[in-house]
């Protein structure tokens, strides 16, 4: 059985009876659901996945009004479930991971990853914010939310970013894609620089699949997951993990360098279609100054020039 839905059985089992028997007054404000950084969260748990952070379990979640009087009496209710459920469990929790489940304030949790006590509201702020805790804030599922406040918040952030920081994203990932993979591999493989080529190989391939995941206006998650998480998104994403996958597969020779110009020519065949480009360079650099000149924000257009 998946975690996932081992959480949400073990919720529907143990904890809405629970909610409704002792929490009856306060059922209507309370979430519940699993979301966060775990596997599970992602439905890439396997057999290797149960020796940690994983087994019955599932996240209640308040505002912080209620958790401020609540939280204690509601946190002891939840610990007080049965530890094993369907032959499966305890749980066991990693040092300092065991508020991956039980109570938690709304904005605490949120907080906690985005560093903000209120959703991202402005580029600057967004642009603050790790793509991966995007993706940990949003993924998982939420079984119940009466009052709609944990949902609000994160349907806020799974409407992906502002088109501006979206674009922002995409020319610097294409900037690091064509350095490390278009540029300096090729020229360590020819010095046999083995150390630099295969550092070029990897940051290429994260930076593909940052684009990939940006061009599907989806949140990258850590990079444990990354390559897997691609081949969940469409057409894109399937091309690039087989492509990735190929890339990996073969020894380091001319051929390689060549497969990794097929790649950029994928993307920039998606950036054609979403009419983020109209040049026919090969060369992802060639097509960064395109891309920036759709930035609507003056400011990120100054940013990129000093990042890239």
């Amino acid at each position: 059985m998946k975690g996932l839905d081992l959480a949400e059985q073990y919720f529907l089992t143990h904890g809405l009876p629970m909610l409704e028997s002792q929490f009856q007054e306060h059922a209507n404000q309370i979430a519940a659901g699993l979301v966060g950084p775990g596997s599970e969260c992602y439905g890439f748990d396997d057999h290797l996945s149960r020796d940690h952070d994983w087994g019955p379990g599932f996240c209640l979640w308040v505002d912080r009004r209620d958790f401020e009087h609540l939280g204690a009496s509601l946190q002891s209710a939840y610990e007080n479930l049965p530890r094993t459920f369907r032959g499966l469990g305890p749980r066991q929790c990693s040092p300092g991971e065991a508020h991956r489940v039980g109570v938690m304030a709304i904005g605490q949790f949120y907080q906690q990853y985005t560093g903000l006590d209120h959703p991202p509201e402005t580029l600057q702020e967004w642009l603050r914010i790790p793509e991966e805790a995007l993706s940990i804030c949003t993924n998982g599922k939420v079984f119940q939310d009466p009052a709609g406040r944990f949902s609000a918040w994160r349907r806020h952030l799974k409407q992906h970013y502002p088109e501006d920081v979206r674009i922002f994203r995409i020319a610097s990932s294409c900037v690091q894609a064509a350095q490390s993979g278009q540029y300096n591999y090729k020229r360590s493989l020819e010095r046999c620089e083995w150390f630099a080529v295969r550092y070029a190989e990897m940051q290429f391939c994260n930076e593909v699949l940052a684009l990939t995941f940006l061009l599907h206006k989806h949140y990258a998650p850590f990079y444990k997951w990354r390559h897997r998480a691609a081949r969940n998104l469409s057409n894109l994403g399937q091309t690039i993990y087989e492509a990735i996958a190929a890339l990996l597969a073969m020894d380091n020779t001319p051929q390689k360098a060549s497969a990794v110009d097929g790649i950029c020519d994928v993307v920039i065949e998606e950036m054609k279609q979403q009419e983020l480009t109209d040049i026919n360079s090969r060369f992802l650099l060639d097509h960064v100054p395109v891309i920036t000149a759709k930035l609507t924000d003056p400011s990120l257009r100054g940013r990129f020039s000093m990042v890239a």
